[in-house]
């Protein structure tokens, strides 16, 4: 039978996120490669109080609310929600201060 190697992938909070978090980082378990888009329900899932401050509830997607940042790169540039995340992977989220 074979065993299925656990990955680890760290996850930091910056400002406000990390007030709502309680945490500065949190790492995420998992079996295989999945995208930021299932790295964010996963996070959400295990933080409801983060949820609310990261992610846009009319939009269901936290970009608006959040830089996100993977290995250093904005993830504009890099496949957007869909960008795979692997183990050893770090992904940041910073808050998007909306003045008016």
């Amino acid at each position: 039978m074979e065993s299925m190697l656990r990955m680890a992938i760290t996850v930091r909070f910056i400002g406000a996120f990390r007030n709502f978090s309680r945490k500065t980082r949190f790492t995420i378990q998992t079996e295989k490669t999945i995208t930021l888009r299932e790295l964010i329900n996963k996070t959400a899932k295990a933080m409801p109080r983060l949820e609310k401050a990261l992610i846009d509830s009319e939009l269901e997607d936290p970009r608006p609310n959040a830089l996100i940042i993977v290995n250093g790169k904005e993830i504009s540039i890099l496949n957007g929600l869909k960008t795979k995340i692997k183990d050893g992977d770090e992904v940041v989220f910073i808050p998007v201060l909306h003045g008016g």
